[in-house]
Formats: C-alpha cells, sequence, structure tokens
C-alpha cells in the first residue's frame, strides 16, 4: 500500500512551519494553542459515526489526522520526535497488548484478554517512571478527561487492583446509601457539603454503571438526547396551542411529556 499521501500531508505542514515562506498562523501555534483544536475535531469525528456519515467521517478523520502531524512536526522541530516514531511506538503498544496474536498468547475467556491489556499497561507505565513512594497505580490517568470518563478510568484501574465490589448488589445500596446523605446534607442547608454528597453519588452511580457493563458516558449522553427530544415534542405541542412554556402549568407540561413518551416510541 502506498504512502505517498501520508508523505504528501508530512510535506505540506513542513511547508506551512517554514521559517521563511510559511503560514503566519500556524508558525505561531505552539503545543499549548492546539489543544482546543485537538479536542474539537475529536468530538466532531464522533459527531460523524453517530450520524452514520462515513464521507463527513473521513473527512474529519482528515483533520483529526492534521493535529497528530501537526504535533509530531512542531516536536521535529524541537529535536523531540518525529511522527514515524509516533507511528513507531503505537505499533510497539498494539504488538504488547496483543500477545494472543503477536506471540501466541491463549485466552479462555475475555476477562482474561482484558486481564492482560491491564498488565501491558501496567509494564508501559513504569517504563515511564521510577517507583517511588509516591506513585500511584492511578497514574497516567488525564487530568482533562469529562468527569464521567475520568472517573469510570479510575474505578477500573483500583478495581484491577483489588479494590472493588465482587458482586453488584452492595453497589446498589450504596447508591442508596448516598442518596440518604444527600437529603442530610440538603436539610442543614450546607452548599459545600450538598455538593460533596451530589458528587459521591454521581460517582458511586459510575461505579454501578461499571457493573453492570454500562459505560456511564454514552449512557448520559443517549438520555440526554432522549430528554431533548421529548422536550422539543412539548415545546411544538405549547406552540400549536398558541402559548409559550411559562404559560401552562407544570402538571400540563408533564402530560405533554408522557405523551411524548408514546409517541417518539412509535
Amino acid at each position: 500500500m502506498s504512502l505517498k499521501n501520508t508523505e504528501k500531508l508530512l510535506g505540506i505542514m513542513s511547508r506551512l512551519r517554514d521559517l521563511e515562506t510559511g503560514c503566519a498562523w500556524d508558525l505561531k501555534q505552539d503545543f499549548m494553542s492546539l489543544i482546543p483544536y485537538t479536542l474539537e475535531e475529536a468530538y466532531e469525528v464522533t459527531d460523524a459515526i453517530e450520524r452514520e456519515d462515513m464521507d463527513d467521517l473521513r473527512s474529519e478523520l482528515g483533520d483529526l489526522l492534521l493535529q497528530v502531524v501537526f504535533y509530531s512536526q512542531m516536536a521535529t522541530e524541537k529535536g523531540l520526535f518525529n511522527f514515524e516514531q509516533v507511528a513507531e511506538s503505537i505499533c510497539e503498544k498494539l504488538i504488547a497488548r496483543h500477545p494472543h496474536i503477536f506471540a501466541g498468547a491463549v485466552f479462555k475467556h475475555d476477562d482474561e484478554r482484558k486481564q492482560a491489556w491491564e498488565e501491558a499497561k501496567e509494564r508501559e507505565r513504569s517504563l515511564k517512571q521510577l517507583t517511588t513512594e509516591t506513585s500511584s497505580v492511578l497514574d497516567g490517568i488525564a487530568n482533562n478527561l469529562p468527569a464521567l470518563i475520568k472517573c469510570e478510568k479510575i474505578q477500573d484501574r483500583a478495581a484491577h487492583h483489588g479494590f472493588d465490589w465482587q458482586q453488584v448488589e452492595p453497589v446498589f445500596d450504596k447508591v442508596i446509601e448516598e442518596l440518604n446523605e444527600i437529603k442530610e446534607a440538603w436539610q442543614s442547608g450546607d452548599q459545600a457539603h450538598i455538593q460533596e454528597e451530589v458528587g459521591d453519588l454521581l460517582l458511586v452511580t459510575v461505579n454501578l454503571a461499571r457493573h453492570l457493563k454500562v459505560n456511564s458516558e454514552i449512557a448520559l449522553k443517549e438520555s440526554n438526547q432522549k430528554f431533548s427530544r421529548r422536550f422539543q415534542y412539548i415545546e411544538q405541542q405549547v406552540k400549536q396551542s398558541g402559548r409559550v412554556l411559562r404559560d401552562c402549568q407544570l402538571d400540563e407540561l408533564d402530560e405533554y411529556w408522557e405523551q411524548a413518551k408514546i409517541a417518539l416510541k412509535k
């Protein structure tokens, strides 16, 4: 398979960053300034996938690849690494994390495969830092991840090291316990305490989702979409009656909500 377009892309990026003939905007960028664009492109890839627009996905993946090429070019200029070394790094990771494909390992079930994956990642982390008294099994989890995703990763890492309930039933009990603690905090009127307890409830809810093999981020995203569709249905009904939402009593809006649940299922 020819890589001429990859080579062409690398060449274009090099020209854009040329100190004498390059683009002024590209030249003034640095690692930090590109972060918002990288995040935006990742979300646009996700959006194209969810819309099942494969033409748009191809375009958005190109935009995301540009971010990788951009960072690699800047690193090359600083003598840190280049695009080829970025590709080499991920190749090494994939081979190390798939011993059942590349090293003849045999896994009896998916749990064994996941265990081997986590062990490979641990070995990678151990190579990045010396083991000290301050090192943690949570090291390496990105600080800027969305809170739900980070929560799940933290709990996965802790569970891998034995800190987790073995059955789902105690997690249900913990959710109820945290909900009761929120009510107690609310009754106290201490806003800081209320916020703390709400956070605890969200955390244990993510734990429950993990035990039920549900991705919290995806589940909440789908619920957001479902809520939006139903709310927009309510807006349409109210608009057809010649009113605005604030003209309606909550009981009436609740009735429209129940109608929306039935209508949108169809």
